[in-house]
C-alpha cells in the first residue's frame, strides 16, 4: 500500500489516503507506458502537411533547351525536383488515418494507471481535501499550488461540475486542466506534478470516472 498524505488549501497534512498498487498494475512498466504514449502521440497528429511531386506541379514537360551545343548543364523540364518551383522529390501526401496506432481498451487504461503509480512513486502527486473556490480566481489556486510546494509543469485533475476551479486554473503559467475521466499517460508524462483533490482521485481509482465517461459518450 502507499500512503499518499491528503493537504487542504493551505498545505497543512489534514489525511492519509492508502492506494492499493495491484489497482494501478503493482509496478511501473516502462515498455507499457511507452507504447502507450507513443499511440497517444501518433494520434494526435493532424496530418495535413501537403506537397506536391513533378507530376502535380503546374507547367509544360518541354525540356527548357537542346542536350547539347550550349555549354550549359544539361536539364529537364521547369517541373524536375531539382529547380526552383519544381515538385518534391518524395511529397507528403499521408492523411491522419495513416498515423494513427491503437492499443485494447485494457491496456490503455492499465497504462493510464501505472503512469499514475509512476507519478505516486516519484512523490509527485499532491492531492488536495477540496478545491471548491467560491468564485474563479486564478491568485486563489496559485496560493494553493506554493502552498504544496508545486513549482514545476503542473497537470490539475478536476471533476467537470468544478467549474470554478477550472477556470481558477487555466489562465496559469505552465499549468493544464483535465477531466478526470479523461486523465491519461500521455498527460502525466507530459507533466512533473498532478494536483487533485481527494473526490476526483477516489472516482478514478474506483472506476466511476470512467463509467461516467462511457454513458456520457453512449
Amino acid at each position: 500500500m502507499i500512503d499518499v498524505p491528503i493537504y487542504n488549501q493551505a498545505g497543512e497534512k489534514v489525511d492519509t489516503l492508502s492506494v492499493d498498487e495491484a489497482q494501478l498494475g503493482t509496478e511501473v512498466r516502462p515498455a507499457l507506458l511507452k507504447q502507450a504514449y507513443v499511440m497517444f502521440h501518433a494520434n494526435r497528429r493532424q496530418g495535413s502537411a501537403r506537397t506536391k511531386s513533378r507530376g502535380m506541379v503546374d507547367g509544360s514537360t518541354r525540356k527548357l533547351y537542346r542536350q547539347k551545343g550550349t555549354g550549359n548543364a544539361r536539364v529537364g523540364p521547369r517541373r524536375s525536383p531539382i529547380r526552383k518551383g519544381g515538385g518534391v522529390t518524395f511529397a507528403k501526401t499521408k492523411i491522419r488515418e495513416e498515423y494513427r496506432l491503437s492499443m485494447p481498451k485494457k491496456m490503455r487504461r492499465l497504462a493510464n494507471r501505472n503512469a499514475l503509480l509512476a507519478k505516486l512513486v516519484d512523490d509527485e502527486v499532491k492531492v488536495i481535501d477540496s478545491l471548491d473556490f467560491d468564485a474563479p480566481k486564478s491568485a486563489a489556486f496559485r496560493d494553493v499550488l506554493d502552498a504544496v510546494k508545486v513549482d514545476r509543469t503542473c497537470l490539475i485533475a478536476l471533476d467537470p461540475a468544478n467549474r470554478n476551479a477550472a477556470l481558477s486554473a487555466r489562465n496559469l503559467e505552465n499549468v493544464s486542466t483535465i477531466r478526470i475521466e479523461q486523465l491519461n499517460v500521455f498527460e502525466l508524462l507530459n507533466h512533473r506534478y498532478l494536483v487533485v483533490d481527494r473526490a476526483s482521485l477516489e472516482a478514478f481509482l474506483n472506476g466511476s470516472a470512467w463509467d461516467n465517461a462511457d454513458k456520457e459518450a453512449a
